[in-house]
């Protein structure tokens, strides 16, 4: 019985995956062919960040590299290749994406307003979805658990072995 709930945990965890990815690659592609057009409202983001960013990439250049980062690592999710790292990589994305496209603060116009509220909400969602996936250790034991065990053991056995001397020593 347990084995066939892991199954369906582990086909869960690959629906949800393509699930969360599929708006990445969808929308990683859009960006790619409309990456001129978006390039005026990226530069309000990059300007501020622009020295800080290494070369002298363009703003269109610096969006056609954020879509290519969607469409790649959303494919990688998807498939379950190094998930926990390309869902980190498709948050970063994510954050110059709707800082840049949805800065309803900024609008005058109610309807305009309203709908860049909702995409910004909605991709505050996903990177919600994506800090759990990049938290999601597939019931393993995370890098932090495991080096903490492997620390508490290596401090015993100096503990032991100092014991083991100062026993020695005191004979």
């Amino acid at each position: 019985m347990a084995r066939g709930r892991t199954v369906s945990v582990i086909g869960l965890r690959g629906l949800a995956r393509t699930l969360l990815a599929g708006i990445f690659v969808v929308g990683g592609i859009s960006s790619w062919k409309r990456s001129a057009k978006l390039a005026v409202p990226a530069s309000k983001v990059i300007e501020p960040v622009k020295n800080s960013i290494p070369g002298s990439l363009s703003a269109e250049q610096l969006v056609k590299v954020n879509s290519g980062v969607q469409v790649a690592a959303g494919g990688l999710f998807a498939l379950g290749i190094a998930p926990r790292v390309m869902a980190i990589l498709l948050g970063a994305s994510l954050v110059p994406t709707t800082l840049a496209g949805h800065r309803f603060w900024e609008m005058d116009d109610d309807a305009d307003k309203t709908r860049h509220r909702m995409q910004f909400l909605k991709n505050a969602g996903l990177l919600g979805g994506l800090i759990f996936a990049a938290l999601d250790t597939g019931g393993r034991p995370s890098v932090f658990w495991s080096g903490r065990r492997v620390a508490e053991g290596a401090a015993a056995a100096v503990a032991s072995t100092t014991h083991s001397v100062l026993d020695s020593l005191e004979r």
